[in-house]
């Protein structure tokens, strides 16, 4: 029963940091370009863990040609897209209403459930498709309220709950990949693995692009956040998710990821001095019920991060 209470603190405290990272932490490196965000988010992790997961190279250097495809594909789509798109969309809003490109992330089962069944033949209940339906509804809501899409100009919400769809689909898609990955690696070389082909991929495309390596941009305050992140709402979270993970089940892990849309709305008011409107709390309301239904009744599966 102890161990049970150890695994729901853990996540929770995940949850929590999650949230944090989404409202205070992440939107406050906007004077650095996407790409190169997305770089240093996975580069810095990646440098911290190799005093501690260095014998994951000798698991990484067993594995057979098509398991480093599938790693690499959990890592271009849960590492590089997913990471782009979420990292895009809270640039976007701008310290307005963040909390809502968060909550749009918790789409991430519905995606991933879809392409379970896509991919790997899993079946698709019509509880499912209805909690799924009511998902889109909420998230409908969240974003617009009870007006059609304003996408004249003028704010930029539509396109920042576009991006943040994309992530939670990249992550989604990251995590029914990553079953194969995680056939053959335990969690923490999967983690280690992801993070250093992220950080390739991320340094390919910005040598590439033209972007460059724009170091001299980084404040004082960039790095900080960097290495905070690096610490608490990137890996460390991770690490403690998967913790609680070992310890409770599903369904209990579902309703403590709760403090994951908790956090974010108290931190957005708290720290950005944003309120959601009536429509917008029922939208957040639906969807944080729809996607818990939809945890609890579908096994449990969450991408190898970001992270995020």
């Amino acid at each position: 029963m102890r161990s049970a209470y150890k695994g729901a603190l853990a996540i929770c405290v995940a949850a929590i940091l999650w949230g944090l990272d989404g409202v205070v932490l992440t939107p406050r490196l906007f004077n650095l370009s996407v790409p190169f965000v997305v770089f240093l988010l996975h580069a810095v992790p990646f440098l911290l863990m190799q005093p501690v997961l260095f014998r994951s190279y000798r698991a990484l250097a067993s594995m057979t040609a098509l398991e480093w495809v599938f790693l690499g594909l959990v890592a271009l789509t849960g590492g590089v897209l997913g990471t782009f798109a979420i990292v895009k969309a809270l640039f976007l809003v701008n310290f307005s209403q963040v909390s809502v490109v968060v909550l749009l992330q918790k789409l991430q089962p519905v995606f991933a459930i879809v392409l379970a069944a896509i991919l790997l033949k899993e079946p698709l209940t019509a509880r499912f498709v209805g909690w799924a339906g009511l998902a889109l509804v909420g998230a409908y809501l969240l974003t617009f309220g009870a007006k059609l899409p304003d996408l004249s100009g003028g704010t930029h919400m539509a396109i920042a709950a576009a991006w943040a769809a994309v992530a939670a689909a990249a992550f989604g898609t990251a995590t029914v990949l990553g079953k194969r990955v995680l056939q053959v690696l335990d969690f923490r070389q999967a983690t280690f693995g992801r993070y250093g082909l992220t950080t390739i991929l991320a340094l390919l495309y910005l040598l590439l692009s033209g972007h460059g390596l724009p170091f001299g941009e980084v404040t004082r305050l960039n790095w900080l956040l960097i290495l905070i992140i690096g610490l608490t709402t990137g890996s460390g979270a991770i690490f403690l998710y998967y913790f609680g993970l070992t310890r409770v089940r599903a369904s209990v892990s579902a309703i403590c990821e709760l403090c994951l849309p908790l956090s974010a709305i108290l931190l957005d008011y708290l720290i950005n001095g944003s309120v959601l409107r009536p429509w917008q709390w029922l939208g957040a309301a639906i969807l944080v019920l729809a996607i818990t239904m939809v945890s609890i009744q579908q096994p449990k599966r969450r991408p190898q991060p970001n992270d995020s």
